[in-house]
């Protein structure tokens, strides 16, 4: 991938932002911290995969934007491509992927975002894994995998290489081998017990046939007593019919005299309101003359209530007129007011600017000494911007001598630290080999430790997966005896009674059941809730067994954890004591140079002779200063001066404000005082002859003239309301008049029908009397009728007993013969488990670290230690050379081989560990590696890498290893396209031709391009 073009709209610290990479093949993009170096290389991963550094994309929009936008033109294959990604704020994003063609750019975008994703890493050939991992060296990450322990590079290196699916799949294989080798245990067991139930198999059948002869003998008696007693129940039938009747004619006895003493009352009542009516009659008289005054009353009244309609209308339009009368005399009043507020507003700014104006003099004098003040400013301003060239210079050239001196000072002190240090080393080194040997020893006894504590952990982990298979068949037990219990007590509570013949259909199925099946579905399901209890109390006492055991290892786990916890330490002694052992021989020499370049660094230091020219040059440009003459103090105090008289000019530009202001007071006066005369003549006018004045007096006559008093209206309406009973006495006596034949006719009919009534209960009584003396001459057969029911009911009890019986023999007849069955399925489901724990223990330790994935590693190795080698050789000048170690012998008498991945650096001193060197020979190691694993992942992601980036920081780097690092990647330029390097040293700014500036302001970061 050769990048083209990159576009940013409102992406991290960006606005607006374009960067053209057509021209530049190494470039620097240099910028201070936080201006937004990395933010471009984020962007281009963003618009090519979606993934960034940011928690969420939402974070990845410029403060204060709803929406971003990132365009990234590249060729790939000769072919040239663009990416148009964007996103709105809590929207998903939106994907674009074209392609250049004659007429422009052609769309290849997806239906789907994902389809499109998955042919952009098509094209590419290229994940966000492999990017950043290969072509992208992201800050901090360059000694990530040489800071890492011999034993964790291999993870690491299986990590970058996507060796890790290997280990997902030996982890599933695991996990498959541990779930066959449970089905094995408990197929084994099932075995076992399935086996000893289908021995009892032959016992069953004797005690079968025994049972169904007695069951025959039971059924035989008890037909001979269904017979007599259903000739019992026949005569009981008869005498129950002959009891019916008597009940029928009891009753209709008992309703004949209930009508008779309802007619009774009614007659009785139909007399007492015939007298009613006629002593109504004999009132008429009284009533007529009550009732015309009631009417009088009422005239009078309604002549009262049309004089309060019309008294209370005129009221209302009296009041509105008030109230208007009022309103407009508040608002006269409110303009009144106002206009006398301003006119006293007025007078009072008039008071205050004459006092301000009476300080003009003083101003003007202000106004003078400003302009002089600003005059002796600009003079001095033209000084300093002779001098700021020569000043800046000089703090350049001052800050480099003061580098230089701190350099040579650092230099001096690092190594008389060294000459001490190897002085000491010296002096130890026959305490080094007793010590080293000690720290072997106990490496060894904790690395056997560690070995038996990953053993106590996959015993542990099995132990926790056969418990949870184990309480999940607890849950499923339990969930199959809950549903028995249900169906037992639905069975239960539908046993029938002892005087019904057939049984209610099954409560499970709906169909019809007799009591032999009902007694083989209930011993069903009661075996079934036994046998499922059984398993329970198997599954609960593993349970305990298992959980006892997962508490020792995890004891026993914790102690090798705390022992362990010395190994890493013991390691690092190891390693310190190994590297002061390798150079212990080279000591004197050592010494030797070391004294003698530390005995020049302190000459120089002492006599003030390093950086000449640059002291020559500085004394030049401070005599060019003095004969300048420039002093910043005075500089200063005249800015003062013009700042201290700058009142003085706002004043002036005041009293100008002022005048205007005084003038317009003068002439707003005549025409304030003109109005409130007007208001204070309209006011008085309102109060006394206007017309709505004029409205209101005509209103009171009005009233005056109704002559309405309410004391008379409320005592008319008391004796209306008094008189309302005479209207209600007259409606009663025209209705009396002519309901009063209706009730003499009613009081005939009623006598009449008493008569009938009195007939028809003479003649149910007779009747009733004769059938009770017909039913004392019949025998009872109830007696008779409970001795056989009671006889009927014990045979059958101990029908259902023997039937019960014989339906539980029945069924585990059928259980056995099941149970034969499952034996031989066991059988073939016992082998296949056993072959397939075999295939996936095998499988779990092919795919694991000691299987394919270290045979990769194994082959990926050479050629990464080739490519870091060709690097290397151009940053040490063919001084240092790499090599991987993978295995070494261990220290038992055994000779056992370890895994490790220990790293060798070999110089003109000798060959030793990686961690003896220094912070700048370290980088330089570190960036060859993680350089030649970036083309390894390329070539194994089946791309060729054509472009570089490098964002790391180069401050462990002296000026000779920031050289040969610059010259390292010039020489390694032919190999790539386009190498983009991020960083903020001023001297790495130089050493490029093409630069990428990038800064910042209060609009969103910036780049240019040098």
């Amino acid at each position: 991938m050769i990048p083209l073009q990159l576009t940013l709209k409102n992406f991290l610290s960006y606005r607006e932002a374009t960067l053209d990479f057509q021209g530049l093949h190494t470039a620097c993009i240099c910028g201070a911290n936080g201006a937004g170096k990395s933010s471009l290389l984020e962007a281009i991963a963003w618009c090519l995969w979606g993934q960034s550094r940011a928690v969420t994309e939402d974070s990845l929009i410029h403060a204060g934007m709803r929406d971003m936008r990132v365009n990234f033109t590249f060729q790939k294959d000769d072919r040239t491509y663009r990416a148009i990604r964007s996103r709105h704020a809590g929207q998903s994003s939106t994907l674009e992927f074209q392609i250049q063609a004659e007429s422009g750019f052609r769309p290849l975008t997806e239906r789907g975002m994902r389809a499109t994703q998955q042919l952009i890493n098509q094209h590419l050939k290229l994940d966000y894994e492999t990017f950043v991992n290969s072509a992208y060296l992201r800050q901090g990450r360059a000694d990530e995998f040489m800071l890492k322990r011999p034993t964790e590079r291999k993870e690491v290196l299986a990590s970058l290489l996507h060796l890790d699916q290997y280990e997902a799949l030996a982890e599933q294989a695991k996990e498959r081998s541990r779930e066959f080798k449970g089905q094995v245990d408990l197929l084994t067991y099932n075995w076992k017990t399935l086996q000893s139930q289908v021995e009892s198999q032959a016992t069953h059948a004797t005690e079968i046939a025994n049972l169904e002869s007695a069951i025959a003998d039971l059924n035989a008696s008890q037909d001979i007593a269904r017979q007599q007693l259903q000739s019992w129940q026949a005569l009981r039938l008869e005498q129950q019919a002959q009891q019916q009747q008597l009940e029928w004619h009891r009753t209709q006895q008992h309703n004949l005299t209930q009508d008779y003493q309802r007619g009774l009352a009614e007659y009785q009542s139909a007399l007492g309101r015939q007298q009613e009516v006629e002593n109504l009659l004999t009132q008429e008289s009284a009533i007529a003359q009550a009732y015309s005054q009631f009417q009088y009353l009422q005239s009078t009244e309604e002549s009262l209530s049309q004089k309060f309609a019309a008294h209370t209308q005129v009221q209302s339009q009296l009041r509105l007129l008030r109230d208007t009368q009022s309103e407009q005399i508040q608002e006269l009043t409110n303009h009144l007011n106002l206009s006398l507020a301003q006119l006293e507003s007025l007078n009072e700014q008039a008071v205050e600017n004459q006092q301000i104006l009476s300080r003009q003099p003083e101003i003007e004098a202000g106004c003078e000494q400003l302009r002089s003040a600003r005059d002796r400013l600009v003079q001095l301003d033209r000084l300093q911007l002779q001098a700021s060239t020569l000043l800046q210079r000089r703090n350049q050239l001052q800050s480099q001598i003061d580098r230089s001196q701190a350099r040579l000072a650092a230099r001096l002190e690092e190594l008389l630290a060294t000459h001490q240090q190897l002085q000491a080393s010296t002096e130890q080194g026959l305490s080094l080999q007793q010590a080293a040997a000690e720290v072997t020893d106990q490496i060894r006894q904790l690395e056997n430790k560690r070995v038996y504590q990953q053993r106590v952990l996959e015993k542990g982990q099995e132990r926790r997966h056969f418990m949870e298979r184990l309480q999940a068949d607890q849950r499923n037990y339990e969930l199959q005896l809950g549903e028995i219990l249900q169906k037992l007590q639905m069975l239960q509570t539908q046993v029938p009674e002892l005087e019904v013949q057939e049984f209610p259909p099954c409560p499970l199925c709906d169909r019809p059941l007799d009591e032999h099946h009902w007694n083989l579905v209930l011993l069903k399901h009661q075996t079934k809730q036994q046998e499922i209890q059984d398993q329970l109390w198997v599954l609960r006492e593993q349970l305990v067994t298992s959980e006892r055991e997962i508490q020792i290892l995890r004891s026993k786990y914790r102690e090798l954890e705390r022992e362990l916890s010395q190994l890493t330490p013991a390691l690092e002694k190891r390693g310190q004591l190994q590297a002061h052992l390798s150079v212990t021989g080279e000591m004197s020499q050592r010494l030797q140079q070391l004294s003698v370049e530390a005995a020049q660094i302190e000459r120089s230091l002492n006599s003030g002779e390093y950086a000449l020219d640059l002291q020559a040059e500085l004394q030049a440009i401070d005599a060019e200063l003095q004969a300048l003459g420039y002093d910043e103090k005075d500089h200063a105090l005249v800015r003062g001066q013009v700042d201290r008289w700058r009142w003085a000019e706002i004043k002036q530009a005041e009293i100008k404000s002022i005048q205007k202001r005084q003038a317009q007071i003068l002439a707003q006066r005549p025409e304030i005082e003109a109005q409130i005369h007007q208001l204070q003549r309209r006011l008085e006018q309102l109060q006394t002859s206007s017309q709505l004045h004029r409205q209101i007096e005509a209103l009171e006559q009005q009233l005056a003239e109704l002559n309405y008093s309410l004391d008379e209206h409320n005592q008319v309406r008391s004796a209306l309301r008094q008189a309302q009973s005479a209207q209600l006495r007259y409606q009663q006596l025209q209705q009396a008049k002519q309901q009063y034949p209706q009730l003499q006719q009613t009081a005939q009919e009623l006598a009449v029908r008493l008569e009938v009534r009195q007939q028809e209960l003479n003649n149910y009584t007779q009747k009733t009397q004769e059938l009770q003396q017909k039913l004392l001459q019949n025998p009872d057969a109830v007696s008779q009728i409970q001795t056989l029911e009671q006889q009927i009911h014990h045979r059958r009890e101990q029908l259902d007993e023997q039937l019960a019986k014989l339906g539980r023999l029945q069924q585990q007849q059928q259980y056995l013969e099941t149970r034969q069955t499952q034996l031989e399925q066991l059988k073939v489901q016992l082998a296949t488990s056993k072959r397939q724990y075999r295939v996936y223990q095998e499988l779990a330790q092919a795919f694991g670290k000691n299987g394919l994935q270290s045979l990769m590693i194994e082959n990926v190795l050479p050629q990464l230690e080739a490519e870091t080698n060709a690097v290397l050789s151009r940053l040490s000048a063919n001084q240092l050379h790499v090599q991987f170690v993978t295995q070494k012998a261990g220290r038992s008498s055994k000779g056992k081989i370890i895994e490790t991945l220990d790293i060798l650096i070999a110089d003109a001193r000798g060959t030793r560990p990686y961690e003896t060197y220094s912070g700048g020979e370290a980088f330089r190691i570190n960036f060859s590696i993680r350089l030649a694993l970036a083309k390894l992942l390329a070539q194994r992601a089946g791309t060729s890498l054509q472009m570089l980036i490098v964002d790391e920081g180069f401050g462990t780097q002296d000026q000779e290893g920031c050289d040969r690092l610059v010259a390292a990647i010039n020489a390694i330029a032919p190999d790539f396209a386009c190498i983009l390097t991020i960083t903020h040293m001023p001297y790495f700014k130089e050493a490029f031709q093409a630069r990428i500036e990038v800064t910042k302001n209060s609009e969103g970061s910036q780049i240019v391009i040098l």
